[in-house]
């Protein structure tokens, strides 16, 4: 994870079809940049994040080993094969906080959930769970960093990008996997 900026380089992109959807996959030959849900907001939050961090690079419809390495991870996810996830590289940029929080939230294994809260206290920044939120609203590849994983203080499913129905499915499969239940709302 870095928060470079980027001129001038290429991108790859590639539409990957999931059982939540259809996705927008990103690379760089550094790493994975986004992975978007389809959606009119995201689009344009993944517009402004590109314009920010990714300024005058070339976007090309082909795929490279970033992708299908994404693709890879992909599957085996969906396919509940949780003990195979290996992330691809990421090429993520942002500040330094909303890059913590990202790294924060990979700590979340499948099956389990957090709070905003306690996101905020394990980096330092136990007044910031509105900050983690905000943050996870912007995080630019979900599933892969699971902030669809963080709940409300509550218990309840807040906030999520891909919308809460997608949050609400993708919870459920990850605790239907390998015997999960009852460790959803850790």
């Amino acid at each position: 994870m870095n928060d470079d900026k980027t001129t001038g380089s290429t991108l790859y992109r590639q539409y990957i079809n999931t059982p939540t959807g259809k996705l927008i996959a990103i690379a760089s030959t550094k790493g994975l940049c986004f992975l978007e849900f389809q959606k009119p907001d995201r689009n344009d939050l993944m517009e402004k994040r590109l314009e920010k961090f990714f300024r005058g690079c070339r976007i090309i419809d082909e795929t490279n080993d970033i992708l299908e390495k994404t693709g890879e991870w992909l599957t085996a996810y969906f396919n509940k094969d949780f003990e195979q996830l290996t992330a691809p590289p990421l090429d993520l940029r942002g500040s330094e906080f909303e890059l913590t929080v990202w790294r924060a939230l990979e700590k979340i294994p499948p099956g389990h959930t957090s709070s905003y809260g306690d996101i905020a206290k394990q980096i330092g920044k136990p007044n910031a769970s509105r900050a983690v939120g905000n943050t996870n609203r912007r995080n630019p590849v979900p599933i892969i960093i699971p902030c669809h994983r963080v709940i409300g203080q509550d218990k309840s499913l807040t906030g999520y990008g891909g919308g809460l129905d997608k949050k609400e499915w993708l919870l459920a499969h990850e605790t239907a996997a390998g015997g999960q239940q009852g460790r959803l709302f850790d």
